[in-house]
């Protein structure tokens, strides 16, 4: 379970004393255990749960740097950056653009959707197939060009 995982590698951080490292993955637990205290019947997260918390942290760091990078603050992006690289370990790895417009294509086939009408019912799937392996924004520029 990557759950697991993620305690085993804070263990070893912790031991080897790779403080960056552990401060990093210290904040990804705090992540999840967040995301379990805002349901009070869970006890525990599934692991596309967990990707999904995962997903929604690294993107606030990419944001982060992107911000830092455009006030002029090279060295706080680094670090930002630097922390991004740990957390995306955990993620799965992303589509390729190539694999993303195949799978928006067996989407749009397999739903029948040929108008911009059906985009949300098309778009709901199509994410729902990703599982967070691909940005959402890309996603959406590739169904609006295969409906136009």
């Amino acid at each position: 379970m990557l759950e697991e995982r993620l305690e085993q590698d804070m263990k070893s951080s912790l031991k080897s004393g790779d403080q960056a490292r552990l401060s990093t993955l210290r904040m990804l637990r705090s992540q999840i255990l967040l995301e379990k205290k805002k349901s009070t019947t869970k006890q525990t997260l599934t692991d596309d749960e967990v990707v999904a918390v995962i997903g929604s942290y690294a993107k606030k760091l990419r944001e982060s740097a992107a911000e830092y990078e455009r006030l002029g603050r090279p060295d706080e992006a680094g670090k930002i950056r630097d922390e991004l690289r740990t957390v995306q370990e955990y993620l799965p790895r992303p589509l390729t653009d190539a694999e993303a417009r195949e799978l928006v294509s067996q989407v749009l086939t397999e739903l029948e959707v040929t108008s911009t009408k059906d985009f949300g019912r098309a778009m709901k799937e199509v994410q729902a197939r990703a599982k967070g392996r691909a940005d959402g924004k890309l996603l959406s520029e590739i169904v609006r060009e295969a409906l136009s």
